[in-house]
């Protein structure tokens, strides 16, 4: 059979598309547990409410090339008013007082909105997304670089250099599961860059359950991360490197057999067919 050529399409949503859907993924009271479950409310009335904060960390992403005052500016002119309290007079404020307000709200709260709102989506008419009845999901793991600065430098650390040098930036590694089907990110670990790729990819697997594929590239092959992902009671479908070997116990119909994963000696757990 001939191989047809693979066409990417840019999903593509209109400005004006962009509020109403925040808001219909990302409810004001979904927002409003949040803040009371991790204590980020602000002691008193504010310009800068910590929910009006929450949007324009989300919406930062959305505008990237835009300074964030403009992009402020747009999220007032867009979301409804239960983000701002009525009847507040509002003057545009000032770059420093933004990142004040980013500062005292703090990342805890918006961990904890990922931690609530982050989940699979798909249906079984959305395209790519189940194959053989199981919800396809992937790990998998990216570096960049990140501003260097003495706190950076401190907690990510730099990568590898010639001796006598010193790498450009610190690095920060990422590594996350994704929902095949509508590319959403359903849980994420972002770690210093000295912690290998398997290790957090092992955690991501708190993640997984019955129902789901799990795919991941040969880097990530471990006897470890196959005996979580089967206590989780999910299915792998992962590739190997080239130094693994699987004996055939036992061969099957359908052209494929059985075999044993031999243990990491670092694991400490029996091995399993």
């Amino acid at each position: 059979m001939e191989l047809q050529p693979l066409t990417v399409i840019a999903p593509k949503i209109q400005v004006s598309e962009i509020f109403p859907a925040l808001e219909l993924i990302m409810s004001h009271q979904a927002i409003s547990e949040a803040i009371a479950e991790t204590n980020s409310q602000e002691k008193r009335n504010r310009l800068l409410p910590t929910h009006l904060i929450i949007a324009l960390v989300i919406a930062l992403s959305l505008w990237s090339k835009d300074s964030v005052v403009d992009v402020l500016k747009n999220l007032l002119q867009g979301l409804s008013a239960k983000w701002i309290p009525l009847g507040m007079k509002w003057k545009t404020p000032s770059k420093s007082s933004i990142s004040e307000a980013r500062q005292r709200v703090g990342c805890a709260v918006m961990t904890r909105l990922f931690e609530k709102l982050a989940q699979p989506m798909a249906t079984m008419e959305t395209p790519s997304a189940f194959l053989k009845g199981l919800r396809w999901m992937a790990i998998d793991g990216t570096l960049f670089d990140i501003p260097d600065t003495a706190e950076n430098s401190q907690v990510f650390g730099y990568p590898g250099s010639r001796k006598g040098t010193k790498a450009a930036f610190p690095k920060a590694r990422l590594v996350i599961l994704v929902e095949l089907g509508t590319h959403i990110i359903t849980d994420a670990l972002l770690s210093p860059y000295r912690i290998g790729e398997r290790v957090r990819a092992i955690k991501l697997l708190r993640s997984v359950e019955e129902g789901m594929l799990i795919t991941w590239d040969r880097g990530l092959h471990s006897f470890k991360m196959v005996k979580v992902a089967l206590d989780q009671q999910c299915h792998i479908l992962g590739r190997i490197p080239k130094n693994v070997k699987f004996p055939r116990v036992q061969e099957l119909p359908d052209g494929s057999y059985l075999s044993w994963i031999n243990e990491d000696k670092t694991d400490g757990v029996s091995p399993s067919a």
